[in-house]
């Protein structure tokens, strides 16, 4: 056997090391942190009733019961590639089915669509049919963004603002998505749900917020100054 180092040895040791530490992680969880809120996850063990649906990205790096400081069973969470809402009927699946559960069976009384900075998605949508060969499922994917793309590239940004620009212009779009399925339409016109967009600086900390009667992004305290909290 040879003596000199395998990639594929050392993958397999990365591998086995990280699952060491997810278990080591599992094991942390069940004897130091749920004995510390063990009356919380005992009201959770037959029933949830979570008051926000957070649509957001599959980015590692994006946290959101952290970003919001919310607890277990608050939020329900449902992530995919570039924080898409396909509109209603053009690609019904996962996100459209978590939507009409989370509206018409958990009644939750408010909608997030996240994206955030630094976005792999928006980068990706950005270099055209750059990634079509060698990820095709993400390229048919982010066909649900495409008209963010057309509406940044006719503005003719600089290309260190196009990402940005993107992330922005996407959540805009989803919003809009979000809107033409039937049961977010119905109980919008109720008044019994609001929805509302935001973008997450990851290395900054911060949280912008859409104001859409403004057409443009606020700072969190300005969005709470706007909505008389």
């Amino acid at each position: 056997m040879s003596d000199q180092w395998s990639p594929s040895e050392e993958r397999g040791k990365s591998c086995e090391h990280d699952l060491l530490y997810l278990l080591q992680g599992a094991d942390e969880f069940s004897q130091v942190v749920f004995p510390g809120n063990e009356d919380l996850f005992k009201s959770l063990a037959d029933r949830q009733a979570p008051h926000t649906l957070f649509i957001t990205c599959a980015d590692s790096r994006v946290s959101p019961e952290m970003i919001t400081q919310t607890r277990p069973g608050e939020l329900f969470v449902c992530r995919n590639i570039g924080n898409i809402v396909p509109a209603y009927g053009e690609m019904l699946g996962g996100v459209s089915a978590v939507v009409e559960y989370a509206v018409l069976a958990l009644n939750v009384r408010q909608i997030v669509i996240c994206g955030h900075s630094d976005c792999g998605a928006m980068k990706g949508l950005a270099s055209g049919a750059a990634i079509a060969d060698e990820m095709p499922t993400v390229h048919a994917w982010l066909r649900n963004a495409e008209a963010a793309r057309s509406v940044v590239t006719a503005r003719k940004l600089a290309s260190e603002q196009v990402v940005q620009a993107m992330v922005e212009e996407n959540i805009r779009l989803q919003l809009t998505h979000l809107r033409t399925h039937p049961a977010v339409a119905g109980r919008l016109a109720l008044g019994t749900l609001k929805v509302q967009g935001w973008v997450y600086d990851i290395g900054h900390g911060k949280v912008n917020v859409f104001d859409e009667a403004a057409g443009g992004f606020q700072t969190t305290a300005e969005a709470r100054v706007r909505m008389g909290g």
